[in-house]
């Protein structure tokens, strides 16, 4: 009795050790509290969901959904009240404090083309990827005509409004009113008008910028403090999105194109790989270690579908882990999130060329470098927001001849999808801003995790 009595003392002992250091892994790591947010959420959605173990009434089931997402709708709305002024600052800030002429020229001629380079590659890694597997060959075509057919025309995103000329495009980047476009969360114009106030800033005396400076100085640690305060909320936040949207999605829908959201992943690990060789080559640092520096970045921008949302902690993360200078973070993670959606351009040609299969479109070789083109383009300034990507595909399969009523067949896992192309175009953002910072001589501080070994 008394061994069978000292034993249960020492299992209970150490199964306390073991609860105590669960909880202080998770009190000191954001990652730790997001994965376990991750996993209680997706738990909770498949319990719930009506394709799951239906735990309760699918009525039911989406009130408790609305109610679980709330502390994610919140936590949204905070970062994206707070979103343009903190770009704005940050770019600012970033550009004045670059006072050397010829720094912020390497800035201007390398940072656009490498973001061109990046966003072709990852169009050309999808295509490869989506012609090789061929999902759209492992649809059954049933289920494309019931589903098409049982699809709410209001479940189908409003296709773009024709494009205009390009010289009026081109126009259209200048901000005419900067207030209208911060209004309109028109990141590009945003980011463009901060740009030009940074290299205007820079072009004054000393004496003549420290007031615009100092104020947005101090807008800056406002709005990082109201960041703060909205990052308490990112474990419910994360529990609650994941719980509504595997209430909403189900399994189902995952089985009938799982071979599509396969290819889906599969690209986007493949471009994964490709800014992991970016960084060990031309970054000089170890891909294993800038990827633990990298993976609260990551678990929240897969958590939360938003680039923007994730901006603040991206920008910690690169001064403070990956020790990169603000002067080259503050500029280039705002404009990343705004220009570099390598992510979003893989999955938009992967969908595209899904759909065609699933139709029975023949793309010709013009087509396919359209598709291409256009695909480069439209990723580049796009809205740094969830489900952005479907509403600009309907604008590209329009031009292939693919019904608008197709998208119906990939909208529903298009939010996981989003979560997970959100996460490679962040980890695209701090991969530049490794690799810019070593183009333009920036200091290279480090942590230990996130440098190469040097020999």
């Amino acid at each position: 009795m008394t061994r069978l009595t000292n034993g249960f003392f020492r299992r209970s002992t150490h199964h306390r050790g073991m609860s105590k250091a669960l909880q202080k892994l998770i009190n000191a790591h954001l990652w730790a509290q997001i994965l376990l947010a991750m996993t209680l959420g997706v738990t909770t959605g498949v319990a719930l969901s009506p394709s799951g173990w239906q735990m309760v009434a699918p009525s039911t089931a989406d009130q408790i959904a609305e109610w679980l997402a709330l502390p994610g709708h919140l936590f949204l709305a905070l970062i994206q009240m707070i979103v343009i002024p903190l770009v704005i600052c940050s770019i600012l800030l970033g550009i004045a404090s670059n006072k050397d002429p010829e720094t912020l020229k390497k800035l201007g001629f390398r940072v656009l083309p490498y973001f061109v380079f990046t966003t072709t590659v990852a169009v050309a890694i999808g295509y490869v990827v989506v012609t090789l597997i061929s999902p759209g060959d492992f649809v059954d075509q049933a289920m494309v005509q019931q589903h098409l057919a049982n699809t709410q025309a209001g479940e189908i995103p409003a296709i773009l409004p024709e494009a205009s000329s390009l010289p009026a495009r081109i126009v259209s980047v200048v901000p005419t009113n900067p207030l209208a476009a911060a209004l309109d969360q028109s990141m590009f114009q945003v980011v463009v008008f901060a740009i030009l106030l940074g290299v205007a800033a820079v072009s004054l005396r000393a004496e003549e910028a420290a007031p615009v400076l100092s104020l947005a100085s101090s807008l800056m640690g406002i709005s990082m403090r109201i960041v703060g305060w909205a990052m308490l909320l990112v474990p419910y936040a994360v529990f609650g999105l994941l719980a509504q949207i595997t209430i909403k999605v189900g399994i189902d829908i995952l089985l009938g194109v799982g071979v599509y959201v396969l290819t889906v992943l599969l690209g986007l690990l493949c471009l994964l790989v490709f800014y992991m060789l970016l960084i060990s080559t031309l970054g000089r640092r170890n891909p294993f270690g800038f990827l633990s520096d990298a993976k609260e970045v990551m678990l929240l921008a897969f958590s939360t579908s938003s680039s923007a949302a994730v901006m603040p902690l991206s920008i910690k993360t690169a001064e403070g882990k990956m020790g990169l200078p603000p002067s080259i973070v503050r500029f280039m993670i705002p404009l990343g999130a705004t220009i570099n959606m390598d992510g979003t351009a893989l999955y938009q040609v992967v969908a595209a060329v899904f759909l065609t299969q699933v139709f029975g479109i023949d793309l010709s070789g013009g087509q396919i470098i359209l598709l291409m083109i256009t695909t480069v383009g439209a990723s580049i300034g796009a809205p740094s927001t969830p489900g952005v990507g479907i509403v600009i595909l309907a604008s590209i399969l329009e031009s292939l001849g693919v019904p608008s009523s197709g998208i119906a067949l990939i909208i529903g896992v298009d939010r996981i999808l989003d979560m997970s192309r959100t996460s490679v175009n962040v980890t695209g953002d701090l991969v530049a801003s490794t690799i810019v910072n070593r183009w333009v001589g920036g200091s290279d501080t480090g942590s230990g995790t996130g440098e190469a070994p040097t020999g």
